[in-house]
């Protein structure tokens, strides 16, 4: 068997394997050392490929497929720092825990550290942000061979997705030729197949764990349950039966999946950040125990908050091993399916004394904040509060709004409130970097769901090549861009107070006219003026196909006032309640 014929059965036993395991998307970054990888995911009929140029927006679109589909997606590229380019997904799907598959094509090799070309150090490159590296064997066509690929292929997607989920690496040395043989009859290389099923149950409390949880509940009276970013549509259900049975409010994060659906959410509170904003509400508001679900929450005042309260008993309910603690308060952590805990613990409490007052206090602060969060003056300029408040109402049923970080997704904590609609909030919030927002987004659109992508001009800007995908793959988003002309958030940081440098190292204005260079990806580029051309502008994206950007300018010197004036209110309304309950 020569080289070529050996290549590609190996390369196509693996290949099959992936998809035999339940791979259907791969994303593939052109070049020549990775030839047998890519040509072979193109030629199988049960695979769909994405081609895209720019590694770094490659890594990011692969990481919003699996975002979307939680399920893993296979990502290819050639030697040498193709690869390095995928690091900052890769380290996005470490920390927000998603599945993916890289596979780096390399030199063989007698041909590393000899100074060859295109050639460097890629064993184990992404260090302790993959669960599992590989160095793959040289192909060899023998049947014990064609067995070895395809347990490999099996091994990485089970590793991707069990557990917290999270990206392997296997590292392919391939030596020219390497153009394969697709006349070769059988050329998927064995009938040896792995089956796909994966047995794996979930986590469930002892009834001795579950009983002495109960116990410490029952001698409370006040408590909260929080739920951070997480992607469970049904803890929805199971987190309000457990909040009716402690009567409990829910403190819902935006990217929590609570503020959205068909759900009872007379105890989700979703102003919890601008509540907590208050001195007077951090002081008086004590609970005696705080139940969390999902990743510790955006909100910096919750944060604050969690750190004052001392006395609380802190749970935090995980379905697999691991700590998203960052408040270094003492906590219990339970490892368990977070909705049959819920279901569980709420049938074990029934009989639990209610303390109504507790509950029905948040709720009456969570309606005085929103009333004044989303109060604006008809002759009020159009800005950041105002359109993440209108897309709430806007935004299609069974769609994606897809948040940047930095000031959008606080935007979003703040203004997005409840809504029956069935709409998924995403987010890149494991190491909540600015890069790769646009191409992350256009990978959750891969599912069909119309996605709207909020978003500030620094962060398109860090990823415009992503508008090519969309091109090339005649993929629809919307996108509403906020442009303050710079770096919003440090507005609210104390560099704001040293202006002989903050507008240079922090303020960071682009100066650019967005206008042309999206119009040169191919996208359609409206400007909303007004209020009523930016409600216009968002129906009417949702009417046509391809990329539609919306852009709002706002200042960025009115933005902290504008925030500042509503949480004073905020606060006057909240003492008020206070007062009145004590």
């Amino acid at each position: 068997m020569d080289h070529t014929e050996s290549m590609t059965r190996y390369v196509g036993a693996f290949v099959d394997q992936l998809y035999q395991s339940g791979v259907t998307d791969v994303v593939i970054s052109p070049g020549s050392r990775s030839t047998p990888l890519a040509m072979t995911c193109a030629e199988h009929s049960g695979l769909k490929e994405w081609v895209i140029l720019d590694e770094r927006s490659a890594g990011f679109f692969a990481l919003g497929i699996a975002k979307e589909q939680r399920a893993p997606v296979v990502l290819i590229c050639t030697s040498g720092t193709a690869a390095a380019n995928y690091y900052p997904a890769i380290v996005e799907a470490a920390y927000s825990r998603h599945p993916l598959i890289v596979l780096t094509a390399d030199r063989p090799h007698e041909l590393r550290d000899v100074g060859a070309p295109q050639a460097i150090e890629q064993i184990d490159m992404y260090h302790s942000f993959t669960k599992w590296f590989h160095e793959m064997a040289l192909p060899e066509g023998t049947e014990r061979m064609l067995h070895y690929a395809k347990n490999i292929a099996a091994r990485a997607v089970r590793t991707s997705a069990s557990g917290n989920a999270g990206p392997v690496q296997l590292n392919f040395p391939f030596r020219e030729p390497l153009v394969p043989d697709f006349s070769l009859p059988d050329w998927q290389g064995s009938t040896y197949t792995i089956p796909p099923v994966q047995m794996t149950g979930k986590r469930q409390l002892v009834e001795e764990h579950l009983g002495q949880i109960k116990n410490r509940l029952l001698q409370a009276e006040r408590g909260v349950i929080v739920c951070g970013p997480q992607m469970d549509v049904a803890l929805r259900e199971a987190v309000i039966q457990l909040s009716d049975a402690l009567g409990v409010p829910v403190l819902a994060d935006p990217l929590s999946q609570l503020r959205t659906g068909s759900h009872d959410k007379e105890n989700v509170i979703d102003q919890y950040d601008a509540i907590l904003k208050s001195s007077h509400a951090k002081q008086q508001l004590s609970p005696e125990f705080i139940i969390r679900f999902g990743a510790m929450p955006v909100s910096k005042s919750y944060l604050q908050w969690l750190e004052l309260i001392e006395e609380a008993e802190h749970f935090v309910v995980e379905p697999e091993e691991g700590v998203r603690e960052p408040a270094g308060v003492p906590t219990q952590f339970i490892y368990a399916d977070p909705v049959r805990f819920c279901y569980e613990l709420a049938n074990s409490v029934q009989r639990r004394t209610i303390d109504s007052d507790w509950l029905n206090l948040w709720q009456e602060m969570n309606l005085a904040a929103k009333e004044c969060m989303l109060r604006h003056p008809e002759d009020e300029a159009l800005n950041e509060a105002q359109a993440v408040a209108d897309l709430s109402e806007l935004l299609p049923d069974q769609s994606i709004l897809f948040v940047g970080n930095s000031m959008p997704i606080r935007e979003v904590d703040s203004f997005f409130v409840t809504t029956p609609k069935d709409i998924e909030l995403l987010a890149n919030r494991g190491g909540n970097g600015i890069d790769g927002v646009v191409s992350t987004a256009l990978g959750a659109s891969v599912s069909g769901k119309h996605v709207t992508l909020l978003i500030g001009d620094v962060s398109l800007f860090h990823d415009l090549n992503g508008l090519l995908t969309a091109k090339h793959e005649y993929l629809s988003l919307t996108v509403v861009l906020i442009n303050n002309d710079g770096g919003g958030i440090f507005s609210y940081l104390p560099q704001a107070r040293h202006p002989d440098h903050y507008e240079k190292l922090f303020g960071t204005p682009l100066g650019l006219d967005f206008k042309p260079i999206i119009e040169g990806y191919g996208a359609s580029y409206r400007w909303a003026r007004t209020k009523d051309q930016y409600t216009e502008y968002l129906r009417n994206s949702y009417q046509n196909k391809g990329v539609n950007v919306i852009e709002i300018r706002t200042q960025r010197d009115e933005h902290v006032p504008h925030h500042k004036a509503k949480w004073e209110d905020v606060k006057h309304a909240i003492s008020e309640l206070l007062e009145r309950d004590v």
